[in-house]
């Protein structure tokens, strides 16, 4: 989980995310034409999305067409419902016995 939330934390990656998720799918190279960062940036950024297996890279001939992989994403959103309703029980529970009346 810590290599997904790592690769998450950059905005340039979110947006190399949304960018693959509009089109299905993109090279690089389409990629760099829609971000303010070089080619040679993107397919650092796309490694590292890669490595948290975010991301799919497959050859068309001479190019590397990537795609998202969801499959990262849905554990992710899973753990973070998960810790949210941890915390929502705890707060309400916080909540619970500051509003309980006190017996002294």
């Amino acid at each position: 989980m810590s290599e997904v939330l790592s690769a998450l934390a950059d905005p340039t990656r979110r947006r190399i995310l949304d960018g693959l998720a509009d089109h299905g799918s993109a090279t690089a190279t389409v990629l760099a034409a829609e971000l303010p960062v070089s080619r040679q940036a993107i397919v650092k950024h796309l490694g590292i999305l890669s490595r948290a297996g975010l991301v799919g890279g497959r050859r068309a001939g001479r190019e590397t067409r990537y795609t998202v992989l969801p499959a990262r994403l849905e554990e992710a959103a899973r753990w973070m419902a998960r810790v949210a309703s941890d915390w929502d029980s705890r707060l309400t529970t916080i909540k619970r016995l500051a509003e309980s009346p006190r017996t002294d």
